[in-house]
């Protein structure tokens, strides 16, 4: 049974495509991990971890592949073989209970399927991996695999594509510098609207609108979920949201460290 404080994607998915996003609550961890982590790599006890990610299995009744992300932008295709913790930003399937999976604790879970359910995907978009290299991303990637299987071209897969942003650091608090703004504008000057200048080479930047905007230039026009208001921020929600900025930032707690949360979609 899902936690009643997850999130249940709102948008117009097909009734046998199930997406989640888990909050800090409804797991066994402790102080600092409070109380659903799902990080196996932030100083958690491997046995809690482990409780945790059955908790979400059982939530769920699928099998959640977790990744080890490094924030760039390969894609993983899962079948029932595939080993926990491949070296991957981003997950695609086609078959049966097995759930795309992407850990977030600030960074932006970008959850894709298609108007006929035919297959899922999930993807982990920091600024590194969201910016990619000469315009290709995390998302561009994601979706070229996700797209592959169809006959029709790009622009009929995109129309037939939907899109859901998951929480993260939100608009007010992301402060980053100015190579990161040239990162995005350089590709696409559109995406200066991203950015307001907070001090001399700094910006406060709107991740989820980023995002929004590589997403509508593959053509994808259904894109649901954050909008980049408060409540999406994991960073200004400090009980139902881990964030790394927000807890690793707090100087004398004695942790330096903060959970991670899951962004979850597979077929039924």
């Amino acid at each position: 049974m899902v936690n009643p404080d997850w999130l249940i994607p709102d948008w117009p998915a097909p009734s046998g495509v199930r997406a989640v996003f888990t909050t800090r609550q409804g797991g066994v961890s402790v102080t600092p991990w409070d109380s659903m982590n799902l990080g196996d790599h932030v100083g958690d006890a491997p046995a809690l971890v482990a409780a945790n990610r059955e908790l979400l299995a059982q939530a769920t009744g699928a099998n959640p592949v977790f990744l080890q992300q490094i924030h760039g932008w390969s894609v993983l295709p899962l079948d029932g073989g595939t080993p926990q913790g491949q070296r991957a930003d981003a997950a695609i399937t086609s078959q049966r209970r097995i759930a795309c999976t992407i850990m977030v604790a600030d960074c932006l879970p970008v959850l894709l399927t298609d108007t006929q359910g035919s297959g899922v995907a999930a993807a982990h978009a920091g600024w590194r991996g969201l910016a990619g290299e000469h315009g290709r991303g995390v998302l561009e990637q994601t979706c070229e695999h996700f797209w592959a299987p169809a006959l029709a071209g790009q622009a009929r897969a995109a129309i037939n594509t939907i899109a859901w942003l998951g929480p993260c650091i939100g608009p007010a608090a992301f402060e980053v510098g100015a190579e990161v703004r040239a990162a995005f504008v350089d590709i696409d000057p559109r995406a200066a609207v991203c950015f307001t200048a907070a001090a001399p080479g700094k910006y406060l930047a709107d991740l989820a609108g980023l995002a929004r905007l590589r997403l509508q230039a593959l053509g994808i026009t259904q894109i649901f979920g954050n909008d980049g208001s408060a409540p999406w921020c994991t960073v200004g929600n400090a009980s139902r949201f881990f964030s790394h900025r927000r807890d690793a930032g707090i100087k004398g707690n004695g942790f330096g460290t903060t959970g991670r949360m899951a962004a979850c979609i597979w077929l039924e």
